[in-house]
C-alpha cells in the first residue's frame, strides 16, 4: 500500500483522515491496507475535527515510497510508536465538544489567560511570496511549506502584505490576487496568520532578498519632489519609506501618507473581512524602514553602512528641517534651529571619532544635544501615534491585535551614548531610557510590542563594538512590564543552531527577576520560511524547538522526551519536508 505523506503526518498530528482520500497504489492488497490504516489504534484517543476544516488535498501523480509503511502489513510497529508519542489523549475515540473549541477561539482572540501556558510560534513567509504579477509565487512549493509547518505544531504565519504591490498602479486601486490566495490557503491549513502592513521598499536592508518599490504614483511624487525622502546631512536621499516630516501634508496626488497608509488598511480589512478575528489574528503595521518604527538611519545599500557603524540622522529634508525651526523657536532657541547636529561623524564612525557622541564632553549631553534628540525621537512618536490611531480605529472589535515593531539595536550598547540608537530615533543612553516611552505610546493604542534580536547572545558579538543584546533585550521586557503591554519576539536573523533555540526559550520566558512569575511573550515569530529551513538537520531542530515553546515555562517535561518524540515526528515526515524543499529551491 502506498499512501500520501501529508495523511502519515495528519494522523500523527491529529488531523483527521478521510477515507476517499487515501491514496492506492494499483495492487490487491490496497483495500485491506486502508482498512488496517482506518482501523483504530488501541488505547490511542483522537480528536476527531469538523471535516469542513480539513483541506481535500489533490492525489499525488506516483505513490509515495515511505519505509514506514508496509503494503501487506498495514502498520508497522515503529509508526505506532510514533502515533502513541503524538496522539494528544491516550484513552479512548472522542469529539471535539464545539463550545470548548468555541471557547478556546474566544481566548485565542482576545490574548492569552493566566492558566495558558507555553509561546505560539510563527514564521515568516518569504519576502516574495507573492509576484510583481499580484500572483502566488511557487504554489506547489507554499502549500506543502504550509503543510509541513502545521504539522509541526507552528501556530501561523507571517506575511508581508506589500504597499508597492497592492496599491502599485493607481491611487486607491487595490490588487488583493495573490493574497487571497495565500490566506485562504493558510485557512484550509488551519493556520493563523500575522498579516504586516507593509509600507516600506523592500530591497536594501539585512536578508533582503527581492526589490519591491513603493508605488509608482508615490515614486512619481518623489522624483517630482525629493524632499519627501529621509535625508542626511551629506544630501544623500533614501527612498525606502516616506519621510514622516510631511505625515500630515497631501503631498500623494492629494492625500497625505498617513491617509495613505489609513485608506489601505481600511481596503484590506474590507477585503479580509471573512478572514479577520478566525485566520487574521494580528496586523503588525509598518512605520518605517523594514517595517519597523524607526528612521533608516543604518541603509546597507550600496554599502553606506557597514555593521557596527554609529549611522547618521535622518533630518534633513526640508520637511524634517520646518519642524525642528518651529520647535527651536518654541524653545526661544532660534539658533538651534538650522540644522541637524554637524559634528555628529559619518554612518561608519564610531562614537569615541566623534565629537556629539564621545563619552567625555560629548555634545549629546548638552543643551543643545538634549533638546534636539528630545525632537528627533519625538518625531518618531508622534509618527507612531498617527498611524496607530488610524489603525485602531480601523481593526477595532473584530478580534484582531495590532502589534509595531522595533529593531533591536544592540551595537554599541555598553558605551554611553548608545550612538546607533540615538540616530535611529531612540532616545536612550546610559542616563535615559528610550524604551520606555515607546512602550508607553504603543499602550494607549493596546498594541503589541515585538521586537528583534531575541536569538542574540552578547558573547557572539564583537565585543570592541560593545554590543549587548542580551542586556537590551531585558531593558525593553522591562519597560512593556512597566507600561503593561505584551511583548512579542523575533530573531534578526536567520538562525537553525540549538545554540540560538535556547536563547529563544530563555528570552521568551521573560525571566527577567523575582517578580517575572508566570509571564512569557505573546508569540514569537521565527524568521524565515526557505529551502534551509527544510534540511533535515535544521527541520529536527526546529521541530524540537516549536514543541519547547509550546510546553511553556512552567512545565514539568524533560527535554529530552520532547526532542525524542520530535526525532519520530521528524522521522515520518521526511518525504514531505523534502517535497518543500526541493519546490522552494525551485
Amino acid at each position: 500500500m502506498a499512501m500520501n505523506i501529508t495523511f502519515q503526518i495528519g494522523a500523527l498530528a491529529g488531523t483527521p483522515i478521510q477515507a476517499e482520500s487515501i491514496t492506492s497504489a494499483s495492487t490487491g492488497s490496497d483495500s485491506s491496507a486502508a482498512a488496517a490504516w482506518k482501523t483504530p489504534i488501541p488505547s490511542i484517543r483522537c480528536k476527531i475535527i469538523k471535516p469542513e476544516t480539513i483541506e481535500q488535498k489533490s492525489q499525488p501523480t506516483s505513490p509515495c515510497r515511505s519505509p514506514i509503511l508496509s503494503g501487506s502489513n498495514g502498520i508497522r510497529p515503529d509508526l505506532s510508536v510514533a502515533c502513541r508519542a503524538f496522539a494528544t489523549e491516550t484513552l479512548e475515540f472522542m469529539t471535539l465538544d464545539e463550545s470548548k473549541a468555541a471557547e478556546e477561539e474566544k481566548m485565542y482572540k482576545e490574548g492569552k489567560t493566566e492558566k495558558e501556558k507555553g509561546v505560539p510560534v510563527y514564521v515568516m513567509m518569504p519576502l516574495d511570496s507573492v509576484t510583481m504579477g499580484n500572483t502566488l509565487n511557487r504554489k506547489k512549493a507554499m502549500n506543502a511549506s504550509l503543510q509541513a509547518l502545521k504539522s509541526a505544531g507552528v501556530e501561523g504565519l507571517m506575511v508581508d502584505v506589500w504597499w508597492g504591490l497592492v496599491e502599485r498602479d493607481a491611487p486607491g486601486v487595490y490588487n488583493w490576487g495573490g493574497y487571497t490566495e495565500l490566506l485562504e490557503m493558510a485557512k484550509r491549513h488551519g493556520l493563523k496568520v500575522q498579516a504586516v502592513m507593509s509600507f516600506h521598499q523592500c530591497g536594501g536592508n539585512v536578508g533582503d532578498s527581492c526589490t519591491i518599490p513603493l508605488p509608482k504614483w508615490a515614486v512619481e511624487e518623489i522624483d517630482k519632489d525629493q524632499d519627501l525622502a529621509y535625508t542626511d546631512q551629506w544630501g544623500r536621499r533614501n527612498h525606502e519609506y516616506i519621510s514622516l516630516g510631511c505625515d500630515t501634508l497631501p503631498v500623494l496626488k492629494g492625500r497625505t501618507p498617513v491617509q495613505c497608509y489609513s485608506d489601505f488598511m481600511r481596503a484590506f480589512r474590507d477585503n479580509f473581512k471573512h478572514l479577520l478575528g478566525d485566520t487574521i489574528v494580528e496586523i503588525q503595521v509598518g512605520m518605517g524602514p523594514a517595517g519597523e518604527l524607526r528612521y533608516p538611519s543604518y541603509p546597507e545599500q550600496n554599502g553606506t553602512w557597514r555593521f557596527p557603524g554609529i549611522g547618521a540622522f535622518q533630518c534633513y529634508d526640508k520637511y524634517m528641517l520646518s519642524s525642528l525651526k518651529a520647535a527651536a523657536e518654541a524653545a526661544g532657541k532660534p539658533e538651534w534651529g538650522s540644522t541637524g547636529p554637524t559634528d555628529a561623524g559619518e554612518y561608519n564612525n564610531w562614537p569615541e571619532d566623534t565629537q556629539f557622541f564621545r563619552k567625555e564632553g560629548g555634545g549629546w549631553t548638552s543643551p543643545y544635544g538634549e533638546f534636539f534628540l528630545t525632537w528627533y525621537s519625538q518625531m518618531l512618536l508622534d509618527h507612531g501615534e498617527r498611524i496607530l490611531s488610524s489603525a485602531k480605529a480601523t481593526f477595532e472589535n473584530i478580534g484582531v491585535k495590532i502589534s509595531v515593531k522595533i529593531a533591536g539595536i544592540h551595537w554599541h550598547y555598553g558605551t554611553r551614548s548608545h550612538a546607533p540608537e540615538l540616530t535611529a530615533g531612540y532616545y536612550n543612553t546610559r542616563f535615559r531610557d528610550g524604551y520606555l516611552p515607546i512602550a508607553r505610546m504603543l499602550a494607549r493604542h493596546g498594541a503589541i510590542f515585538n521586537f528583534t534580536c531575541i536569538e542574540m547572545r552578547d558573547h557572539e558579538q564583537p565585543q570592541d563594538a560593545l554590543c549587548a543584546p542580551e542586556k537590551l533585550v531585558r531593558q525593553v521586557a522591562l519597560a512593556t512590564r512597566e507600561a503593561d503591554i505584551p511583548l512579542a519576539g523575533e530573531n534578526a536573523l536567520p538562525r537553525y543552531d540549538e545554540y540560538a533555540h535556547e536563547q529563544i526559550l530563555q528570552a521568551s520566558s521573560l525571566n527577567i527577576d523575582e517578580s517575572s512569575d508566570d509571564k512569557e511573550m505573546c508569540a514569537f515569530t521565527y524568521l524565515r520560511m526557505n529551502p534551509h529551513l527544510f534540511q533535515p538537520d535544521n527541520w529536527r531542530r526546529f521541530v524540537a524547538f516549536v514543541k519547547k515553546m509550546k510546553e511553556g515555562k512552567s512545565t514539568d517535561r524533560c527535554w529530552e522526551e520532547v526532542e525524542r518524540e520530535a526525532e519520530h515526528f521528524v522521522h515520518v515526515s521526511q518525504p514531505l519536508v523534502q517535497e518543500a524543499a526541493v519546490a522552494l529551491m525551485h
